[in-house]
This record gives structure tokens, C-alpha cells and sequence, in this order.
């Protein structure tokens, strides 16, 4: 509806050339009068837009005097906001005529919570705020308000300075106490004859979207960055009190935001106070050397030391969760450390400790397709490990031995023998039946046993036998690939397989993937991506042979680095050997929350960290430059221009695939903006997907989907937007389009998308209940879920289970626990069942209440637990707790330091406080604690003592001779039984990451993992930064 400008202008408004009044009295009668003129005719945004600024030249206003006049309440309609009023608060953000600030102070000054405050008498401190009216319910508009607020904050726009962070915060600030006054006035009893119970649905809807803010907030590094200032020291305290106060009525309805918000009052606000500088100048340094002396000297009684067998059980826990962490020479110095070079009790438990992790999983009915990589631990990597200690075996003492003890104390009845598995009174798990015969095939592959020992460890006759090729050698695995590509297949399909040779298979193709990127040989590291990316189990296993850079940063240099040919013929199967390796990456990236840093990549600028961090991300037409535009303009009508020709090599040969898979997202949502707005009927926009899903194109879908995942969170344009979303996912996910390769690919795109889509379309169906299409998608991906993500983040029914627990939510059941791993190794008799268990549930404890209060919920245990008797057992429990890894928090791999240019060193990742981080701060107040609990005082410095002793790593020069000693050793027996010279000339002596091919050394390592917020949290990325921006569409401050 167009306005009829020359009514406006009758009163002299709008006339360009005219010097800008500076009168703000007649300025705000002017704006206020174009207000109600814009109300009553439903005047257009776009038509909107281009009135505001001519009327800005001439009756300029601050920002906040401005968004006072269009949220405050108008003498025809106090009642709620007109729904007109937020889209021209977003037009005047974008004009950057009105600012965050501005926006939260007057939707302040002016909410119904007041009302509600002083109705019920609760009016909190310094909110004498005089207004002659409020809105009778602003609660709807203030939620739609935060939730956009949020995302401007996210996306960087919303807070553009210092100044911006700390009136936001101060603001924010009241804005607690408010939520706080309404919340208590509407829990008095009388509230429901006040305004009813809907008011009060209302209101929560709002707080709920201001914590969401409220949170991104103090995530920002702008906003961190200011309160660490010292002229910011009023803002601090104004935000911790009410933090203090707002928390605890939000700690039902949002728990682990609730503790989020605390961390960060409790420790990053307190970390900016300032310390009396002349006070610690003076006495810093004494100090310090006085609390090292004091837990130096600090005088404990000895316990007897007890390795339990819940001990080694939980680090394997804890190393096979998530992204696998077998670091080789990590684990081999804490075994070192926890039994003190007794290699024979290290041998037991450690094979005791694998089969336990393996029957837990089992009994917690765990899905197979996470306990398949424990399986393969077991098979595949334990014996390689048992063949290193062995070299440090001395008569008579032999593997043999051990790995009897060992098995004669394994649950029979998760393991059941041959003649078990065939008794109908035994309720066996058929996953587990064949285990300890595959242990036994693969420690005889690896000569730790010989074959004809097998049947009496088994107690039965056997009819399995070793792999008809014999134990693998990487290096001739390796020669055989690169001279035959076939034979690279194959070893892929060997990944599958628990015969103990997969090792060497593991590491031979991520050789051979490092000299394919050398060699540019793209077409046959195209079908290994390929083969790779469709089997996610199998990336578990490799895992467990090598860190993830190892594989990628060549792959991910090799992206970046690709170039056209200068005689480039065809350039469709370059788009297809880009997108096969790309998918792999992908694959990676997104099942295990990796970052950059994992990838190995170097330079912010990669083209593959561009697509990680803002690859989902869609572009306005202003933010595109004019090489961008064209190259949109030619995607579109290449694939749905059925005149234009189709793809053409014209369009490719321009457009390079880095440049295309950094625009799919805006590319999608002009295809979905054209979708709800007819501008592309059903023919083409079928004509269009049948080329998507082509294998030239398919890997594209990754971050088209993961950005039309995000689009299904808000409601735009009445729906409609959500609808084409369906509509496109429909004909992408059930039209079974394409040749069995591309549906194949497709499986595997699936694989790595099915998380996020899931979340939105569970979203969707939430705003629209009666929708049919929704439950068809979901079923069509059932099997892909299962696949789509290894993290370590806990599944909603397990969060719910524990902070459900009684007597202290997930502290009780962090105690409950510990409890269980005591009884269990005070009495660890033969076929008792391992203590229930999964890390995930530490994991969720620490990022819920924070690490000091994990630690006082594993000390306050461990003391009971000594009164009881139990002293040493529960130190052995709580110490294996500490020490365990955590995916979720560990500094880039070793490798990276060698790849990163010295002079211009990336940022790192910043790691979350750690149980033993804070243990140490506890145990350098040893003398303080001691004075209100001596008890509790001796066991801090008891079990930091223990923690340290077992966390040490040798000095590296030790560490290289000891890993030589043992490589040689390894060699010269991998020499011997394969009927080699110990001086033969063809073989090497690699000192590299990976040796286990080399006869029987497992120095391989794992990699290191960073959480995303944890892809499976969904509120982990609503911080300054992440994923979570784009849920909500069309709020910009920039």
C-alpha cells in the first residue's frame, strides 16, 4: 500500500536541500506523526524504507529517541504492539538509525513486567522509571524483539563497540531485575486473579528468549572485552548482583544455560577484577613460592596403593567416547605411571579393562553402531598394544600368560565360549559371541600366542583360522595401492573386518591419501573419498590408528590449493573429484565436531575453514560482490532455465568449486524465496534438484541443507518460507533420483546432515502439528541418525535421568557412580557385571555445574568413602576420573606446531577449565582448607600427589630412546618371523606417529577434539559466535 506522500508534505515535511533541524521537540512530534500516518494506512516495509530516510535528513533523532517513540504505547492502542512495528524496527537496524541499546532501553522502559512488579509490591531497585502508560501485554513483541537481538549479537552486528557492550550490559542488567520482579510477583498465590495464567505462559515465553540473548551476550568477545576494562567496574558489579538473583528462577526451565551464566559470573567476571596492583607487585611473587612450599611440605598419611579394576575401565571409558583418543605414547606413560613399571598386572588389566568396556556398552544397550568401534579396539588395536608391553617381557613372564590370567576372569556371560552360544538358557548378545575367539586369532597373528594354544584358552575346539594373507605390513600395503588402485578398494572393504590386520590397513591408506594429495592424483582419490565417506563406522576405526590431521590436512591443503588446468577440457568430472573429497572432509568434520585446528588447516582464509564457519551462512544481494552476483545469477538459470541450455562448461570453467560451495547457501535461499513466491513452479524446480542430486554436485547438499535446517526454526513470511523448505527436501529425499552412484552419495550426505535436519524438522513440526510431511523425511533418514553423529555430548533422555535423580540431580548421580565403581572393585568377583557407566555423564556434569563443583562432588565421596573403610579404592576411582581424557577439551595435536607459520601463530581454541586444573588451585590452598577441614585438606593433596604422579610424561629425550628401544625390539621380531635379515635393506626405521604396521608396535596416535557447543546442544552455538545465528532470518544491525 503506497502512503500519500503529499499529505506529509502539506505540512512541510520531506523537502530534500533543507538544512536538518535540530528542534528534537518538533523533530519527535514529526517522527511521531509519520508513526501513526504509517500505522493507519499498513504502509509497506520496503515503501517504509525509502520514506525513513528522508525524513531522518530532516528531522534527525538519537537512536533512542527513535525507539522510544515507535515502542512506547499509544493513547488508541496501549494494549500490545502492532505487528507492523517490529518490521520497521528492523528496517530503521538496517539503517542503523536505531541500535541495540536504544532498542532494549525502550522495550524496557515501557513492559508490562512492570505492571505485574508493582501489582504484586515486588518493585525492584532503581526502577523509578516514570512513564504515564505501559503496554497491557508487550510479553509477544518483546519475545519476537529478543530472539532478533540474539542474532544480531551472534552475527557480530548487534554490539559494534565498547560503548554499545556496556550500556547493553547495564541494560540487560534491569532487564534481570524485571524478569525477576514479575517472575516472583507472579508465583504469589493471588497472581492467577491478577491477569491469569496465560500472562504468565506469556511471560516465561519472553524471559526464555531473553536468557537466549542474555546469554549470547555474555558470550561476546566485544562485550568481554569491555567489562575487562577498569572503568567497567560498576557495570560488573550492577551484572553480578542480578545474575545472582535472576539465575536461581531460571534453573528449572533452563538448566544448563543456568549454569553457563553462573561459570560466567562466578569465574570469567571475577577473573576481571582488578587485584591491588601495589599489593601484588610486592607480594605475588612470595606468594606463590609460599603456597608451592606449603603443598610441598604439606604432611599426609599414606594409603596403601590399590589399582582398581574400575580404574583402568574408566580412562578406556573415556579414551573410546566420542572421537576415538587412543594416543599411544599417552597411554603407554599412564600405564607406565598407574602400576609403576609391573608390566604383568599393566598386561591383565588392561585386556580386563577393554572386555569390560566392551560388556558395559553391551548391558547398557548401547546401539551397535557405537559399540562397533569398541569391538574393533578390542580385535583390532588391544593386541598391538599387547605386543608393545611384550617386548618389555622377561622369562618367565610371557604374553601367553597374561592373556590366560586374563581371559579366565572375563564375563562368561558377556563372552560367552563357542558351546555357550549354542545353549538356548543363555540370553547371549550375538555381537559379543565371537569376541574372545577373535581376540585370541589376532594376539596369535601378532605372535603373542601360538595357534595351538587357542583351543585350551577357549576351552572348546575351534574351527576359525589366521587371515590367509598373514600379518600385514603397511609399507608393502602401501606399494601395492599406489601400483594399483583396485587393491586400495579393497582394503577399504578390510576395515570391516576383526582378524587383528586392520591396523596396518588403517595406516597404509592414510599414506596413501598423504602421497595421492601430493601427487595431485585426483581421479583415484576421488573413489577412495568416496568408499571412505559412505562408511562412517569405518572413520571410528581408522581413528584409532591415527589423529585426524594426519589424514586431512593434506586433503584440506589440496582444496585450497585447487586450480583449473590451463588446458582443462571437461569440467564437470573436476567438480565431481572436488566434491568426493570434500565429502570426506565433511564426513569428518561434522561426526566428530572438529575444528580447524584438527584439520591441520593453517590460514583463517582456507577456503575449507570458510565453508566450516560460515559455509551455511547466506549473503543479501548487497554483501555480494559483482563476480558473486553473476555467478549466482548463472547457477540459477543453469539449473532451472530449461531455455538457457542447462549447465554449461561456460558457467563452470568461471566459477571455480571453491567459489560455488561458498555460495550454495545464498544460492538456496533464492531458490526458496523464489519457491514460496511462485517465481518457480514445480516443473523447474524438479528440473532444478534432478541436477543437484547428480554426483557432480551432490556434496553441495551439506551446507544447502544444513542452511535450510536452520530456516525451519523461524517462522517467516506466515510459513510460507518453512513450506518450500519442506517442498525442496521432499523431492531431494524422496524422489529417488539419480544413478545408484549418486544414490549412494546421497546415503552419504545424509549421513552428515541427518543430526541438524532432524532438530529443524522437529522445530517445524512444533509450529505446525497437523502437518503430514514432516514424519515422511524423518523416516526416510531413521537409519542415517544412527550414523550422523560421535560426539560426546549425552542424549536428552540420559540429561533428564540424571539431573532427575533425587537428593541433588546430577551431583547425586555423579555419587551414585563413584558408589557403584567402589563396590565393584571392593568386591570384583568372576562374571560380575562391570558398574554401569559412560563418560558422557562427567562430561555433561562439567559443563552443567562447572568443575569445582564436580571435584567437591567426587572429594565429598571420596572422603565417606574412606570413613567407610574404603580409602584407597575410592582415591584409585577419583584419581582414574581426573586423569581420564576429554574429547571435548584438549590442546591441538603435536603435528599442528609444525604446520603454523611461528611469526603469525593462529588462535587457538580456548580449553574449558579441567578436574585437574582446578584440583591443583585446590591443592595450593591446602593451608586454608585445612584450617575449616583438615580431612578434607589431606585428601586434596593426597589425591593431587596421585594425579600428578600418573598425568607425568617422560622428558622428550627419554621418551625417544625408550620409543627407539622398543621399535627396534619390535623390528627385529617382525624381522625374524617374516624371514627377514636384521640388516635386510628394504627395511625402514619410521620414528613417525603411526608403527604399527612395524611388526608389533602401536605408537600411532589418536587426535585431539574440540565441542561445536556440542552439535547435539542445541543452545552450545547461540554464543557470540556459531551456527546457531542464522536460525533466526532477516535481523541485521549492520
Amino acid at each position: 500500500m503506497d502512503m500519500d506522500v503529499d499529505m506529509l508534505m502539506a505540512s512541510g515535511g520531506f523537502q530534500l536541500g533543507i538544512p536538518p533541524a535540530h528542534d528534537h521537540t518538533q523533530s519527535r512530534e514529526q517522527w511521531a506523526k509519520f508513526l501513526d500516518r504509517c500505522i493507519s494506512t499498513r504502509l509497506d516495509p520496503d515503501t517504509f524504507d525509502s520514506y525513513v530516510s528522508i525524513l531522518y535528513s530532516k528531522y534527525p533523532l538519537p537512536p533512542a529517541a527513535i525507539a522510544d517513540i515507535f515502542l512506547r504505547p499509544q493513547p488508541l492502542n496501549h494494549e500490545t504492539l502492532d505487528p507492523r512495528i517490529p518490521r520497521y524496527i528492523q528496517v530503521l537496524a538496517q539503517r542503523k538509525l536505531i541500535d541495540t541499546p536504544s532498542i532494549l532501553k525502550a522495550l524496557y522502559k515501557y513492559s508490562t513486567s512492570h505492571v505485574q512488579a508493582q501489582k504484586a509490591g515486588n518493585i525492584p531497585e532503581n526502577l523509578e522509571d516514570k512513564v504515564p502508560l505501559r503496554w497491557g501485554s508487550s510479553y509477544a513483541a518483546e519475545e519476537v524483539i529478543f530472539y532478533r537481538l540474539t542474532k544480531a549479537v551472534a552475527l557480530g552486528t548487534g554490539i559494534r563497540g565498547a560503548g554499545d557492550a556496556l550500556e547493553v550490559c547495564k541494560l540487560t542488567a534491569k532487564w534481570m531485575a524485571l524478569f525477576t520482579s514479575a517472575a516472583a510477583a507472579f508465583a504469589q498465590q493471588f497472581i492467577d486473579q491478577l491477569h491469569g495464567s496465560q500472562s504468565k505462559d506469556e511471560m516465561e515465553a519472553a524471559r526464555a528468549a531473553f536468557v537466549m540473548l542474555l546469554l549470547g551476550i555474555c558470550e561476546n568477545q566485544i562485550v568481554l572485552g569491555a567489562l575487562s576494562r577498569p572503568f567497567a567496574k560498576d557495570t560488573r558489579q550492577a551484572m553480578s548482583e542480578s545474575l545472582t538473583s535472576f539465575i536461581p528462577s531460571i534453573v528449572q526451565s533452563a538448566s544448563q544455560i543456568a549454569s553457563r551464566l553462573e561459570l560466567f559470573r562466578t569465574e570469567t567476571l571475577a577473573t576481571f577484577e582488578p587485584a591491588d596492583k601495589k599489593k601484588f607487585d610486592t607480594n605475588s611473587v612470595i606468594h606463590d613460592l609460599e603456597s608451592t612450599m606449603a603443598l610441598d611440605n604439606f604432611v599426609v598419611s599414606e594409603l596403601p596403593n590399590v589399582n582398581s579394576r574400575a580404574g583402568l575401565y574408566i580412562y578406556l571409558n573415556a579414551a573410546l567416547l566420542g572421537r576415538p583418543l587412543i594416543d599411544d605414547a599417552a597411554l603407554f606413560s599412564y600405564l607406565h605411571n598407574r602400576y609403576q613399571g609391573d608390566i604383568q598386572s599393566t598386561t591383565i588389566d588392561l585386556i580386563l579393562a577393554s572386555f569390560d568396556v566392551l560388556a558395559n556398552a553391551v548391558f547398557r544397550n548401547e546401539p551397535q553402531q557405537a559399540t562397533y568401534v569398541l569391538r574393533s579396539y578390542l580385535i583390532n588395536k588391544l593386541p598391538l598394544l599387547l605386543a608393545t608391553l611384550a617386548t618389555s617381557m622377561y622369562p618367565p613372564l610371557t604374553a601367553q600368560y597374561c592373556i590366560t590370567e586374563a581371559l579366565s576372569q572375563v564375563d562368561t556371560n558377556a563372552f560367552p565360549t563357542l558351546s555357550g552360544m549354542f545353549d538356548d538358557t543363555n540370553n547371549n548378545n550375538t555381537f559379543t559371541d565371537s569376541v574372545r575367539q577373535d581376540f585370541c586369532f589376532a594376539c596369535c597373528l601378532h605372535d603373542l600366542i601360538p595357534e595351538s594354544s587357542i583351543e585350551g584358552l577357549l576351552g572348546e575346539i575351534t574351527y576359525q583360522t589366521l587371515p590367509q594373507a598373514g600379518r600385514y605390513v603397511k609399507d608393502n600395503l602401501v606399494e601395492e595401492c599406489m601400483g594399483d588402485p583396485e587393491r586400495t578398494q579393497r582394503l577399504i572393504s578390510e576395515l570391516d573386518n576383526m582378524d587383528g590386520n586392520v591396523g596396518a590397513v588403517c595406516q597404509a591408506l592414510a599414506d596413501v591419501i598423504g602421497r595421492l594429495c601430493n601427487n595431485k592424483e585426483t581421479m583415484t582419490l576421488k573413489l577412495l573419498c568416496s568408499q571412505l565417506a559412505k562408511k562412517p563406522l569405518s572413520l571410528d576405526v581408522m581413528l584409532l590408528f591415527d589423529r585426524p590431521i594426519t589424514m586431512l590436512h593434506p586433503l584440506c591443503e589440496l582444496l585450497d590449493n585447487w586450480r583449473y588446468e590451463e588446458d582443462q577440457g571437461e569440467y564437470q568430472p573436476v567438480y565431481e573429484e572436488f566434491g568426493s573429497v570434500l565429502l570426506l572432509v565433511l564426513a569428518f568434520a561434522y561426526r566428530y565436531n572438529l575444528s580447524t585446528v584438527d584439520l591441520g588447516i593453517r590460514s583463517p582464509n582456507s577456503f575449507v575453514a570458510k565453508l566450516l564457519s560460515v559455509g551455511h551462512i547466506s549473503k543479501t544481494l548487497d554483501e555480494l560482490t559483482k563476480q558473486e552476483n553473476d555467478h549466482l545469477t548463472g547457477w540459477i538459470h543453469g539449473l532451472f532455465d530449461t531455455e538457457a541450455g542447462g549447465l554449461a562448461d561456460e558457467l563452470l570453467s568461471s566459477c571455480p568449486p571453491q567459489d560455488f560451495y561458498l555460495l550454495v547457501p545464498t544460492l538456496f535461499y533464492n531458490i526458496v524465496l523464489a519457491v514460496c513466491t511462485k517465481y518457480l513452479d514445480e516443473e523447474s524446480l524438479k528440473t532444478g534438484v534432478e541436477y543437484l542430486v547428480n554426483t557432480f554436485l551432490l556434496p553441495a547438499l551439506v551446507p544447502a541443507i544444513i542452511y535450510m535446517s536452520n530456516q525451519l526454526w523461524v517462522e517467516l513470511n506466515q510459513g510460507q518460507e518453512q513450506k518450500a523448505v519442506i517442498r525442496i527436501l521432499q523431492l531431494i529425499l524422496l524422489t529417488k533420483q539419480g544413478s545408484s552412484e549418486a544414490q549412494t552419495m546421497l546415503s552419504s550426505v545424509v549421513n552428515i546432515i541427518a543430526t541438524p535436519l532432524e532438530y529443524g524438522l522437529r522445530s517445524y513440526q512444533r509450529f505446525d502439528p497437523k502437518s503430514q510431511a514432516v514424519e515422511p523425511l524423518l523416516k526416510a533418514m531413521r537409519d542415517n541418525l544412527r550414523l550422523s553423529r560421535r560426539t560426546a555430548s549425552a542424549a536428552t533422555n540420559e540429561i533428564e535421568a540424571w539431573t532427575n535423580t533425587a537428593n541433588g540431580g546430577i551431583s547425586a548421580s555423579v555419587r551414585h557412580t563413584i558408589q557403584g565403581f567402589v563396590s565393584w572393585s571392593v568386591h570384583p568377583g568372576l562374571n560380575v557385571m562391570p558398574t554401569s557407566y559412560t563418560h558422557r555423564q562427567i562430561l555433561t556434569a562439567l559443563k552443567m555445574i562447572g568443575a569445582k563443583r564436580v571435584l567437591y562432588v567426587i572429594l565429598e565421596e571420596v572422603k565417606l568413602q574412606s570413613e567407610a573403610g574404603n580409602g584407597s579404592i575410592a582415591h584409585d576411582v577419583a584419581t582414574a576420573l581426573i586423569c581420564a581424557p576429554d574429547v571435548t577439551n584438549v590442546p591441538p595435536p603435536p603435528e599442528y606446531t609444525l604446520l603454523i607459520d611461528p611469526s603469525n601463530p593462529p588462535a587457538y581454541p580456548q580449553l574449558r577449565l579441567s578436574l585437574r586444573t582446578v584440583l591443583k588451585w585446590e591443592a595450593e590452598d591446602c593451608k586454608t582448607i585445612q584450617k575449616s577441614d583438615p580431612t578434607m585438606a589431606e585428601i586434596i593433596v593426597r589425591l593431587y600427589r596421585k594425579v600428578e604422579a600418573q598425568m607425568l610424561m617422560p622428558p622428550p629425550a627419554e621418551s625417544i630412546l625408550m620409543n627407539a628401544e622398543a621399535i627396534g625390539n619390535a623390528l627385529a621380531a617382525a624381522a625374524q618371523s617374516d624371514g627377514l635379515g636384521a640388516d635386510d635393506g628394504n627395511m625402514s626405521l619410521d620414528l613417525g606417529s603411526g608403527g604399527n604396521d612395524m611388526g608389533h608396535l602401536g605408537l600411532g596416535d589418536s587426535g585431539h577434539g574440540v565441542d561445536f557447543g556440542a552439535n547435539d546442544d542445541i543452545f552450545g552455538g547461540l554464543g557470540a559466535s556459531g551456527s546457531a545465528s542464522d536460525l533466526l532470518d532477516g535481523w541485521d544491525l549492520s
